[in-house]
Formats: structure tokens, sequence, C-alpha cells
């Protein structure tokens, strides 16, 4: 089907919950993505993070397709391979001890969310099931996650909102430790805002809140739904900064994408879980957690997170040259291969006038032009976007 066909028939059956492009994608292949009529686009928003290995890496796919001849599905009440070896290799490589599987990052964090409570309720009482989350936060578009996430213009025309959340402004401590209460049982924040407009936290501030944490009994959670898997240069964004919480949540990149979620947490906090208190149908289900699998190898044995952060740098350079001739750029932020510009205008033209010249960008926050491409994107591919950035921003001087 050619694209207005595809548009069409979109168009005539399927809920009208996002404002799409105007792009069919009928494959893809590294870095670049091809349409219906065969023109080549280079992705610079990679599934919005998850294609972490971009399109058609040969390994990932080979192990895709060996698990699906093998065993794609079977319930939670049997053991599979696939399933215990993601779990020990994520603890192994992170603060953990114990994983939880879900199928999507706001499913991951809804399981954080239950754990945080659980654990509070058996630790404190019923009385202590706060959750204090950041302004312009995103976790996710469950009634939880959604009431989660500090942002208003997600959940007008949802309430009533489930009770027990408030927000506070990211990097200013003094406005947290103003709100943390006899009732409160978590934080829960991003390392970096995404969805929020790329904003990095500082690790000053991160360090205190962990400090005020554990001080005061409260468990702290990091989604690293979309800061995790390499993206920030090291496989998780804590390990940055020298720090680390109690639960973490994952998702986009780390199937490569095939859908799948994970919720974290150190054996103290993890045992607030028992049989029956949560679950998931398809939660960590062998065709996933073989993808997921794949993905952390590559990452882990390969160079890719060492190219993250050398391309991540190249990037942000890049921006930054960009910063000084053209106005309108307000600021460069980011860490790795998640990079963001601050613009002093609305982005989406300009999202629309780097498609037209075949180049896959996003606008986040209305003014925020966010860069979260494959992590293996090449030196050369970044110059292609700075280039068509440079021309884009040249016609609107």
């Amino acid at each position: 089907m050619l694209t207005e066909e595809l548009q069409a028939i979109t168009h005539q059956y399927v809920m009208n919950t996002y404002d799409r492009l105007p792009l069919s994608i009928v494959r893809g292949q590294g870095s670049k993505v091809y349409d219906a009529e065969g023109r080549a686009y280079l992705d610079c928003v990679g599934g919005i993070a998850v294609n972490a290995l971009g399109y058609g890496h040969p390994d990932l796919v080979a192990s895709i397709e060996r698990q699906v001849r093998q065993l794609i599905h079977t319930s939670n009440l049997f053991y599979t391979e696939p399933h215990a070896k993601l779990a020990r290799e994520l603890a192994e490589q992170s603060f953990a001890d114990k994983v939880f599987f879900a199928n999507s990052g706001a499913e991951a964090n809804e399981a954080a969310i239950k754990l945080a409570r659980k654990y509070s309720h058996d630790h404190f009482g019923p009385n202590r099931s706060e959750i204090l989350t950041m302004e312009n936060s995103f976790h996710g578009r469950t009634l939880a996650t959604l009431t989660a996430t500090g942002q208003t213009k997600v959940q007008h025309g949802f309430e009533p909102l489930v009770p027990g959340f408030r927000y506070v402004p990211y990097n200013d401590l003094q406005a947290l430790e103003a709100n943390v209460t006899e009732h409160t049982a978590a934080i829960m924040l991003e390392p970096i805002l995404g969805e929020g407009g790329v904003v990095v936290a500082s690790a000053d501030y991160l360090k205190a809140v962990r400090n005020l944490c554990t001080a005061r009994n409260i468990l702290l959670i990091f989604d690293e739904i979309q800061t995790g898997m390499g993206r920030t240069g090291t496989l998780f964004a804590y390990q940055q900064f020298g720090i680390q919480p109690d639960i973490m949540t994952l998702g986009k990149g780390l199937g490569g994408g095939i859908p799948i979620g994970a919720c974290l947490a150190t054996d103290t906090v993890a045992k607030a879980f028992t049989y029956g208190t949560h679950g998931s149908t398809f939660g960590g289900n062998p065709l996933a957690c073989t993808a997921a699998l794949q993905v952390l190898r590559i990452l882990l044995e390969g160079e890719e997170l060492k190219r993250s952060q050398e391309r991540g740098n190249y990037l942000h350079k890049g921006l930054l040259a960009m910063q000084e001739r053209f106005p309108i750029i307000k600021e460069v932020r980011g860490r790795g291969l998640l990079q963001g510009i601050e613009l002093t205008v609305d982005g989406k033209p300009i999202v629309m006038d780097c498609l037209a010249r075949r180049v896959i960008i996003n606008c986040t926050m209305g003014h925020v032009l966010r860069f979260i491409p494959p992590l293996i994107i090449t030196q050369a591919e970044i110059d292609v976007l700075l280039t068509t950035l440079t021309d884009v921003l040249s016609k609107r001087q």
C-alpha cells in the first residue's frame, strides 16, 4: 500500500490518539527507515528510544527467529530459560537483586508504584502511601502512571485521578524537602526528563535526594525507561552519579523493538511482592526475554556503550556550535545519545522541515527538539543530521 491509502485506512479504523507524521514506514536497516514509496530517511528518533540497535541487527534478528521456532509464550506458572537468564543478567549488571517483567515501561512503573506502596504498608502501616514525583515528568499512560506524570495536559478528562501523588519542581532539593511528610512512601524521578524536555538532573541533586530518602526511610525509584540500556553512555544512567536507587524501571530499548518492561529492586524491597500480589500474562515471555538478553549481550560485549558516549559527545558539540550561530537556540542539554535543544520558537515546523529533507527528529514540550537515535548511528550520519538542522535553521534567520 502507498502512504495515502495507509493514511485513509488508519483514519477510518484506528482511534485518533496520535498526531502522526505524514510518513509510512515499511522497513528499516541500520539507522535508516524506508517509506512505502521506497524513500530512505535517517531516523534520529529510533522508535522513541526503543530501537537501540537500529533496524535489522543480524544478531538480534537471528535470536528472535530461533526463539519463535522454539517457544513464543507460556504461562508464568512455569519456568523458562530466557526469563531466568534475563533476570540474572539484569541483577548482575545493576544494584538490584530481583526483577519483575512486564510488557512496557508504563507497566514497569505500575509495578514500581505498587511495590513501593506494598513495602511501605508492610513496614510503616496504611497511612504511608504517598509518592512524590516531578513536575514535567512522564511515567506512562495507565491511570496510576498517568497520575504519577507531572503534566496536567495528559491528565485532563481522566479525573478523578489516583490519590496519593504530589508533584514538586525538578532539580529543586529545597522544594522536595518541604514536601516530604510522614505520609511519603517514595520519591519517583527520571535521571533525565525525556518527554519533559531533556532536562538533566544535577549530580549534587540526585545525591542529596538519595541521602534524604535514606535518612527518612523513603524509597527512591528511578524511572530509566528512556535513559536506560546505554542511552546515556552507561548501561544505566544512575551509574554516572555514584548512587543507587531502591527500585528502577526499564522499558523502551530493553527489547530492541520487542515489547518488554522490567521493574528491578533490592531484595529487601522486593520481598513486599508475594504470591498473587502482582502479575502479568505476557510479562517475561520467552520471546521478549530472548530479545532483551541479546540486546544486553551486544551492549556489554560490543562497542555500543562506548560509541554511544563518544557519538553523544560529538552530537552535543555540534549542537553547541549551532547554538552560537542561531539565536533561536536557547539551550543545548543531554547526555550520551539523549540530546535536546530548547528553542525560543515552536519546534514542530522545524520537525516538518527536517522530515521534508528525509531526517526524522522529534519535538517535545512544544519547543524542545529531541534527538534519540539508535546507538549504532555513525558519525557520518550525525553529520547529516547537523547539516540538515543547519540548513533548516538558516532559512529561519
